[in-house]
């Protein structure tokens, strides 16, 4: 396997350094009335700092997010398309992303308001709905809350990640809910298919619950996660990752029925845990015996606790187990656009 390294430079300390040092003094002096807010956001690795050597190999260099006012888009275009120079620090400031021949700079400038839009679906800055927040995945939050901002003269985009910091708590409590009835569903039949001498199958539903597992992993620990290619990088951060990564390897590929159930036991126990600290259960057993068989399931009363902490009636009536676009699907052509993850939500239907 090839050994992956730390870039010379990451793409975000590089963005940054193009905006203090060509970006600003070029729209101060050619437009110094035009209120710029700029940071870089957006799809890449560097945004969510996981950039590496191998990342320079398509898409990385000098990108840019710009946001200026809806009148004033045409015009900071027009002065970064004529004034910028070739290059910054030996990289070329334009280049041509994969899958398109074109070779432009990628000072990309628009409106806040659309580059939240093309991401969510609504300004979160507003009364976001039940089913807005169903409808967004935790990579399109990424690409808002994470990156660096390097300036922001009143405030807008800060109070928009502000607004994006976590669930309401009612939501939180709803997702948790169904990740425990997503492993619900499973969790019996891990041990059925292992007894039953098909390690594949059993390795498969195990790969899916402990997904589950991972996923309910960050919402316990009030933290955003990002596509699969960097879900597992950024799951290791998590403060119980260390000590769940065994248990759920186990749960992945325990040797026998018993191994797997005792992984996925020690895992529900840990997330356990952190869900007591955050004050959201008061269960002491975390799973209980499938039937007379010799499989376990959740514990239900974790999920009923969480339920009677539901006070909003249109969350509170939301179907158990359903859950998020995310807990839906992992079908990437519908997590990437916005219009089919509100569709599958049925956002204009709630509202």
């Amino acid at each position: 396997m090839a050994r992956v390294t730390e870039p010379r430079e990451s793409g975000v300390a590089l963005a940054q350094q193009f905006f203090v040092r060509v970006v600003r003094p070029l729209l101060a002096e050619r437009a110094p009335d035009i209120p710029v807010i700029a940071a870089r956001l957006g799809t890449g690795s560097d945004v969510l700092g996981f950039d590496d050597d191998m990342s320079r190999d398509h898409d990385w260099g000098l990108r840019l997010n710009v946001f200026v006012p809806p009148g004033d888009v045409g015009v900071v275009r027009r002065i970064l398309d004529e004034q910028l120079p070739a290059e910054f620090l030996g990289h070329p400031t334009r280049f041509a992303f994969s899958g398109d021949s074109e070779e432009r700079h990628h000072v990309d400038v628009e409106t806040l308001e659309r580059f939240t839009a093309e991401r969510l679906g609504f300004d979160p800055r507003s009364r976001a709905t039940v089913a807005d927040w169903l409808s967004v995945t935790g990579q399109s939050i990424l690409e808002l809350t994470a990156g660096r901002v390097f300036a922001d003269p009143f405030g807008e985009l800060t109070a928009l990640r502000q607004a994006l910091d976590w669930y309401p708590d009612d939501l939180w409590r709803y997702l948790i809910a169904c990740d425990f009835g997503r492993i619900d569903q499973e969790l019996p039949l891990l041990g059925r298919a292992a007894d039953r001498g098909d390690a594949l199958g059993a390795d498969l539903i195990g790969a899916r619950i402990a997904h589950a597992m991972m996923h309910l992993s960050f919402l316990a620990n009030r933290t955003w996660w990002p596509y699969a290619k960097w879900f597992g990088t950024a799951w290791a951060q998590l403060p119980d990752a260390d000590d769940l990564l065994r248990p759920l390897r186990g749960v992945i590929a325990g040797d026998t029925a018993v191994a797997r159930n005792t992984a996925a036991e020690e895992a529900l126990t840990l997330i356990l845990w952190r869900l007591r600290a955050r004050g959201l259960s008061t269960v002491d057993e975390p799973a209980l015996p499938f039937w007379d068989r010799p499989y376990i399931r959740p514990n239900p009363e974790i999920v009923d606790q969480l339920r009677a902490g539901i006070r909003e009636p249109s969350v509170r009536d939301l179907p158990l187990g359903v859950g998020s676009v995310e807990q839906r699907t992992d079908n990437v052509d519908i997590l990437v656009s916005v219009a089919r993850r509100r569709d599958l939500v049925g956002a204009e239907r709630l509202g």
